[in-house]
């Protein structure tokens, strides 16, 4: 037997044992195991961005749990079993590119992912727009990242970054007039948006991905702070800000 197919039948069969005779795995609904695989896809993402290759492998087996786990509960009820899950992404792949399974040519990536995109909207499944498919509880700016892709793929879309950063520096003068003006906060937080939705569009002309962009930056902040806080003479509470900002630049030297 394929050593992949091998594989994958051992964790079914685990699985099986598993929601028998284990308490809490008997226990476990759709809804008491999403907030884990929540958390399971973030521990990935970690990995991911901290190039960990043998933390990748460990949270992509993690993951493949859960979906086995989602597809034992669906089995229990008939209301779907790990092969129909598995065939349907299988057709999925083969409907949305033509230009391998069919006899669509294609001269760029671009095209294929306009292709995949139009060929969504024709499947149809209760998303009629173009923006139907992003989920709503994306993060926002994940969501505003995909929205902005997802809407470059029938046209909508600046013609260069320097049209794009024009924007920026547009939505930065109505956040300084909405504050200065001492607008209602509501006012202001609506102009902040706008600035942080522009730059996201920036940043993907740029072909920079701004959640690992900032989330490098929060890890960068955090061992600065860390460095400030294993090394302050004192305790930081009576420490002044040209103390801590001392060690901050220590911390940058690193």
């Amino acid at each position: 037997m394929d050593k992949r197919l091998e594989a994958f039948k051992r964790l079914l069969d685990i699985m099986d044992d598993l929601r028998e005779k284990c308490p809490w795995d008997k226990k476990q609904t759709f809804q008491s195991l999403r907030i884990l695989t929540i958390e399971e896809t973030y521990e990935l993402a970690d990995a991911i961005l901290n190039n960990d290759h043998k933390g990748i492998e460990e949270e992509i087996g993690d993951l493949m749990l859960h979906m086995v786990f989602y597809a034992k509960m669906g089995s229990e009820t008939n209301a779907f079993t790990i092969d129909s899950a598995l065939h349907k992404i299988c057709e999925k792949l083969i409907n949305r590119h033509p230009h391998i399974y069919g006899d669509v040519t294609v001269n760029s990536e671009e095209e294929v992912k306009q292709n995949w995109e139009q060929i969504k909207l024709k499947e149809g499944k209760g998303k009629k727009t173009v923006l139907g498919g992003v989920p709503q509880s994306l993060p926002a700016m994940v969501k505003a990242y995909r929205m902005q892709e997802k809407t470059k793929q029938v046209g909508f879309e600046w013609e260069n970054k320097d049209q794009v950063w024009e924007k920026v520096e547009e939505e930065l003068i109505e956040l300084k007039k909405a504050i200065h003006e001492e607008k209602d906060k509501g006012r202001i937080e609506d102009e902040f948006g706008d600035v942080m939705f522009s730059l996201i569009n920036y940043a993907r002309f740029l072909k920079i991905d701004p959640e690992t962009a900032l989330e490098k930056v929060n890890q960068k902040f955090k061992r600065r702070f860390e460095y400030i806080e294993k090394n302050a003479p004192k305790d930081m509470m009576d420490m002044t800000l040209g103390e801590m900002d001392a060690l901050w630049n220590e911390a940058k030297m690193i």
